[in-house]
C-alpha cells in the first residue's frame, strides 16, 4: 500500500484509531490506580487482551502501538501485530521520546526523539507499522503559549513527518493543546488556530505530502478548570471552524484525541461535529486512548481470567465512537 492508500484506510468510514501506545511510566500509572503491579507479564496480559479482540476491525482501522508492544507475541508466537492485521487493523507505532521541559520558557514542553529516528522507522517497518505518531504539548497559561514554543514544535513535527514519509509510513501530526487550565473556548480556539497555521506551514517547508498523513488535533473546547464550560455544540461548531480554517487540501482526515474528557464528551462532541457539519471536506474521526480503554483496563483488573471482560469493553466502547463519527450515535 502507498502512503496515500494507508492514510486513507486510517480514515475509512466508521472508523477510528485505538491509541494503546501509553509509555512504560504511563501505564505504569494507569495500573497502580487500579491497584496493579506494572510487569513484563501483566502488560503483556492487557495489551494482548486488546489486539486480540474478534470483530474489532468493523470500528477500529488502526492501532497505536509502544515499543514494547510491537515486539510482543501471543503464547503461539504470532505477533501482536500480525493478530491486528488478522482484523484488517493497521499497526502503528508511537516514536515520539516525550515532551520535556523547554530550555528558557517555564511552562512550556518541546518534545525530542528525531536523533537516529530514520533508522528507528526503518526497523518498526521490518516489524509491521504501516503508520507512526508523535505529539506535540501546548499549554495554555500566563503569558504561555510563546511564539517559540509553538515553533520548536511545530519544526519538530514536520522534521518527523517527514522523516516517516521517506521510510514509506505514514505520520500522525498530533499538536495537542491541553485541556488543563481555567481558558474560556475562545482563547482555546485562538491558540488551537495559531498552533495549526505554524504546524501546517512547516509541514509544507519540510515537503510533507498532505494526502499520506493524518491529523490527530484536539477539540476547541473550554479549559478543564474555566468556570463557563462551553455547549457540546459549542466545542463541535467551534473545533469545525477551526479545522476548516488549517487544515489544507488533500488532508484525507482528522483522528481526535480525547485528552481528558469524559467518555460521554469524547462521543457527543465527536457526534455533533459530524451531524451538524456534513460539508467538511475531511473526515473526522477518533484516535482515542483513555476514552477507548478506561472500563476496558478497570474490567480486566490484572487478572488474565479478566481478559474477555476487557475485549467486550473496548468493543462496545469502539462501537459508540463508530456511530459518532459518523453522526448516528445516541446518547441513550
Amino acid at each position: 500500500m502507498t502512503i496515500q492508500e494507508v492514510a486513507a484506510a486510517m480514515v475509512a468510514d466508521g472508523k477510528g484509531i485505538l491509541a494503546m501506545d501509553e509509555s512504560s511510566g504511563t501505564i505504569e500509572k494507569r495500573f497502580t490506580a487500579l491497584g496493579v503491579e506494572s510487569t513484563e507479564h501483566t502488560r503483556w496480559s492487557y495489551r494482548y487482551s486488546l489486539v486480540s479482540v474478534k470483530g474489532l476491525g468493523q470500528f477500529i482501522s488502526g492501532a497505536i502501538l509502544f515499543d514494547e508492544t510491537i515486539r510482543s507475541k501471543d503464547k503461539e508466537g504470532v505477533a501482536f501485530t500480525e493478530l491486528l492485521a488478522r482484523e484488517g487493523i493497521l499497526p502503528g507505532i508511537k516514536v515520539d521520546m516525550g515532551a520535556k521541559d523547554f530550555a528558557g520558557h517555564p511552562g512550556e514542553k518541546n518534545t525530542i526523539g528525531l536523533d537516529g529516528l530514520p533508522m528507528r522507522l526503518t526497523e518498526y517497518a521490518s516489524l509491521g507499522a504501516k503508520f507512526a505518531k508523535w505529539r506535540a504539548v501546548i499549554t495554555i497559561g500566563s503569558g504561555i503559549p510563546t511564539d517559540d514554543c509553538i515553533a520548536a514544535n511545530a519544526e519538530g513535527l514536520a522534521k518527523y513527518g517527514k522523516m516517516c514519509q521517506d521510510a514509506g509510513i505514514v505520520p500522525i501530526i498530533e499538536p495537542e493543546v491541553l485541556l488543563d487550565g481555567d481558558h474560556t473556548i475562545e482563547e482555546s480556539f485562538e491558540i488551537t488556530k495559531k498552533t495549526q497555521e505554524q504546524v501546517f506551514m512547516a509541514l509544507k517547508q519540510e515537503g510533507v505530502a498532505f494526502d499520506g498523513m493524518v491529523l490527530k488535533p484536539s477539540m476547541v473546547i473550554s479549559g478543564k478548570d474555566c468556570s463557563s464550560q462551553a455547549s457540546a455544540e459549542d466545542v463541535a461548531s467551534k473545533t469545525v471552524e477551526c479545522l476548516k480554517a488549517t487544515v489544507p487540501v488533500g488532508v484525507p482526515g482528522c483522528a481526535f484525541l480525547s485528552g481528558g474528557q469524559t467518555d460521554d464528551q469524547a462521543a457527543s462532541h465527536l457526534n455533533l461535529m459530524n451531524k451538524n457539519h456534513p460539508d467538511v471536506p475531511f473526515k473526522l474521526t477518533f484516535s482515542y486512548g483513555r476514552a477507548l480503554q478506561r472500563e476496558a483496563m478497570a474490567a480486566w483488573a490484572g487478572k488474565d481470567e479478566n481478559q474477555d471482560l476487557a475485549r467486550a469493553a473496548v468493543l462496545k466502547k469502539a462501537e459508540i465512537y463508530s456511530k459518532a463519527s459518523k453522526g448516528e450515535y445516541q446518547e441513550s
